[in-house]
This record gives C-alpha cells, sequence and structure tokens, in this order.
C-alpha cells in the first residue's frame, strides 16, 4: 500500500510518500480503508524523537493517531463492526510503527467508535485525538460541574476548540486564551475569549475576581504561572503539554486510546453539541507540508491530510 513514512528522525523532509507492507489484521484489529487522518503537534514531535523516551520506534514509521475510514476487513475475534462500517479511531498503540497516514491501517478494537454520520470524513478525522483529550480532562480529571468556571488556553485550537464545546455542555461558563483574530471564533465556541500575553491575570481576573475552578492547559512555559495565580482556593490545574504542572500544584494528562469515551464524543458530535473546524487539507502525499503548517501553531481548529478513494469504491 501507499504511505507516508521515515526512517530516521527529524524534520519534515524526513517524511517519504511510497509503498510499505500492508498491515495484518490480528484477532482484536480492525482493518480500515483510510479516507482522511489528521494532524496533531504529537505526530511532529514523534518525528523529531522527542517521544523516544515513551515509545520504542520500529521504522519506518508510518506517522498519525487519528483516522476516519471504512472497514474492509474485521478480525476474526471481533463482532462489533461489520465490512463497510464507517468508523473513527485514535489508533495509538505502545510503539511507532503501524500509523493512519496510509491507504489502510490495521486498528485495535479498543481504538475505535462509530463514525457520527452528520460529519464528512475530513471533519471526523479531526475528532478522535483532541476529542478524547477534552472528555477525558474535562469529565475524567477536572471534573467539571454545572456552574463552575474553565479556563480553557489555547482555545481555538485543535484541543482548546473542542473542550469549549464541551465545557460550555457541562454547564460551565468557559474563557479562552486566543489571539484577537480568533476571538469571534471562540465566541462562537461558546467561549468568552481573552487575548494571549502580558496582562492575561489581570484580564482573566476582570472577568472572574474570586479565580477560576479549573485550567485546562495546552500551551505549557509561563501559561502554568499564569493560570496557578488564578485558581479559586479549591481550583484544579491540569496540563497536557508540561509536566512541570506537578510543581504548581496541578496533573500532567497524557490522553489514552479508549473506545467508549471515543463513542460519547461521536455521539455528542451527531448531536451537535461539538464540531469540528477543519482548517485546511493536504492530499497524503503531501503530509510534509501538513506538518509544517502544524509545527507553526497558530492553527484555527485542525488540519487534514485525505486519502483518495481507489477507482470504482464508493
Amino acid at each position: 500500500m501507499k504511505a507516508i513514512s521515515y526512517s530516521r528522525y527529524g524534520g519534515p523532509e524526513v517524511l517519504a510518500f511510497g509503498e510499505v507492507r500492508d498491515p495484518k489484521v490480528g484477532p482484536d484489529s480492525v482493518l480500515v480503508k483510510v479516507r482522511a487522518a489528521s494532524v496533531n503537534p504529537v505526530d511532529w514531535k514523534a518525528r523529531e524523537g522527542h517521544l523516544e523516551g515513551l515509545f520504542e520506534a520500529a521504522f519506518p514509521v508510518v506517522p498519525g493517531w487519528d483516522v476516519s475510514g471504512v472497514v474492509v476487513r474485521p478480525g476474526v475475534a471481533v463482532s462489533e463492526f461489520d465490512v463497510g462500517d464507517e468508523v473513527i479511531g485514535y489508533v495509538r498503540e505502545d510503539f511507532l510503527s503501524r500509523g493512519t497516514f496510509a491507504e489502510y491501517v490495521a486498528a485495535p478494537l479498543r481504538t475505535l467508535a462509530r463514525k457520527p454520520r452528520n460529519l464528512s470524513f475530513e471533519e471526523a478525522a479531526g475528532l478522535p485525538l483532541v476529542g478524547l483529550t477534552a472528555y477525558q480532562v474535562l469529565v475524567k480529571v477536572l471534573q467539571v460541574k454545572r456552574g463552575e468556571t474553565v479556563l480553557v488556553h489555547a482555545a481555538a485550537g485543535g484541543v482548546g476548540s473542542i473542550a469549549v464545546q464541551l465545557a460550555a455542555h457541562l454547564g460551565a461558563r468557559v474563557i479562552g486564551t486566543a489571539s484577537e483574530s480568533n476571538h469571534d471564533f471562540v465566541r462562537g465556541l461558546g467561549g468568552e475569549p481573552v487575548a494571549y500575553g502580558e496582562g492575561l491575570g489581570e484580564r482573566v481576573r476582570g472577568l472572574v475576581p474570586e479565580g477560576v475552578d479549573a485550567v485546562f492547559d495546552t500551551v505549557g512555559g509561563d501559561a502554568l504561572k499564569v493560570s496557578a495565580n488564578l485558581l479559586a482556593p479549591e481550583g484544579r490545574l491540569v496540563s497536557i503539554t508540561d509536566v512541570g504542572v506537578v510543581t504548581y500544584g496541578g496533573r500532567y494528562y497524557f490522553v489514552r486510546p479508549d473506545a467508549e469515551d471515543l463513542q460519547r464524543m461521536s455521539d455528542l458530535a451527531e448531536q451537535g453539541v461539538v464540531s469540528v473546524h477543519v482548517s485546511e487539507t493536504f492530499p497524503l502525499e503531501r503530509a510534509a507540508d501538513a506538518h509544517r503548517l502544524n509545527e507553526e501553531g497558530r492553527t484555527r481548529g485542525k488540519i487534514v491530510v485525505t486519502v483518495a478513494s481507489e477507482p470504482g469504491e464508493a
């Protein structure tokens, strides 16, 4: 099959388009014909070798963890999906090798859910990682309750834009940091936008003098110190990017595959509670350009890579 792969760590230039071995489908896996895969910061961080301490790489590595597509062959022990079912997945394993930037991916059953029927394949591909992250942090870790105030950093980004919508659905008041050009976008998601940069603490305090109940950090660095100073007495702080959050009494969280959680997010998308904004799409052979754009860090919503259907394929 055709895929994007890299045989050594490095910049976007190490990504090559060409033939790789077809995936083998284990008993508890599903062979998925990929229609779209989205780019996440973790993809280029893995490509550059920053995750070497967490994941062993079996080169050549096909990058990508997010996918939307169609089931073409369930494993022999799989009864949950049939041929032709449309699915989404956060196809993360405990090593780097069999990613989603390919024509096909063998996805473990624990990574899959049914695709929201109202979303295109491109939109649906942008949901798994960010949707799971938002759900697990807000519901399971921060345990956000109705009437609380939540501060979401980078509220116009992939994770942030879903987190704003989900927190609002949970009944929270949501304040989201964003550049001025994205303030209307954040308002449309259900959040109250505040500008980044110097004076952020004062701006948030002006909106919530008593402090916020929870902070969802997707930025790290200086944002953590500012966030810690904005918490109410019993406030909670979680970061998905900076392990240094523990020095401020917070918790670091790394999203995990969970079929039930992913199905919940798929259902919420189908109900219109959350939507996925796709800022730009690239064909599979231009995945390196998609990586470069994502690395710039100014994306509104998601960047998606599309995989062409075979001639005659529905």
